[in-house]
């Protein structure tokens, strides 16, 4: 009987493996939608888009600022930045190198990005980590932070 249990535990493992892949790169591929779409909402400066990607309880943690904790704050900081980005002239991309993966309800995104003037000119190159988080079944930041590769300008 021990045996038999055994064998069946052992098929239930050996069949459960792809599943696991499957969720597991269906969730890196939902994570990497999330990154998608703050590229979208960021480049069109919409604020209320930006926020709903944010965890209520997120904190972003830009480069050279104080952390920035809750979804309203959050809005306001990456609207702002957004706006700036747009009357400038600023175009943001990810780079073609990015990563993600999930365990359960947590998950990461990390990469590289770029920043080009208006004349199309690289200004700024960096590389970014988000830890997310799944809520009802939704990926969303839930820690967000980046740097850039060299010094800040002066």
């Amino acid at each position: 009987m021990k045996a038999q249990l055994a064998g069946v535990m052992v098929l239930v493992a050996v069949c459960a493996v792809p599943a696991f892949a499957a969720d597991a790169k269906a969730d890196g591929a939902a994570i990497k939608a999330v990154d998608q779409a703050w590229l979208k909402a960021f480049t069109a400066a919409d604020g209320d888009g930006l926020a709903r990607l944010y965890d209520e309880n997120a904190v972003l943690m830009p480069p050279g600022a104080p952390a920035v904790t809750g979804r309203a704050a959050i809005r306001e900081f990456l609207l702002k930045e957004a706006q700036g980005a747009g009357k400038s002239g600023m175009m943001f991309s990810f780079g073609e190198k990015s990563d993600s993966g999930a365990s359960g309800n947590l998950g990461w995104s990390s990469g590289t990005y770029m920043v080009k003037d208006k004349d199309g000119k690289v200004v700024e190159t960096g590389k970014y980590l988000s830890v997310d988080k799944k809520v009802n079944g939704k990926w969303m930041y839930w820690r967000d932070t980046w740097n850039a590769d060299g010094a800040p300008p002066k």
